[in-house]
């Protein structure tokens, strides 16, 4: 005769106890952990043939919107340091770095 098997796993609780914590994912930009809110970006705009997209905060976007332009972000490429020698993103990713993950504020709208 074979034995019915429980509903309850006996050791199930025991291999989900040793399980790692997972790792937060961060913002690509500023380097803080993510909010409830992720915005996935483009680095190199799907316009220029961009295919990879990271993990944002939408302020980090807007930021980089607004000092940018597409031809831009397509020379930069994925280099962060190269953005974060612009003065106003360096600026506004020293002010964030100590906010909520989830803080939003409006930001400086594009200078023409």
């Amino acid at each position: 005769m074979n034995r019915r098997q429980s509903k309850k796993d006996p050791y199930g609780e025991l291999l989900r106890a040793e399980e790692p914590p997972e790792a937060p994912v961060l913002c690509w930009l500023c380097g803080r952990p993510m909010g409830k809110t992720t915005v996935w970006h483009h680095p190199v705009p799907k316009s220029r043939g961009g295919r990879d997209v990271v993990p944002m905060h939408a302020i980090c976007q807007q930021t980089l919107i607004a000092n940018f332009t597409n031809a831009e972000l397509q020379r930069h490429g994925t280099d962060v340091e190269a953005l974060l020698a612009n003065p106003n993103v360096r600026k506004f990713v020293d002010w964030v770095a100590n906010k909520d993950p989830d803080f939003t504020a409006t930001t400086a709208k594009k200078q023409r």
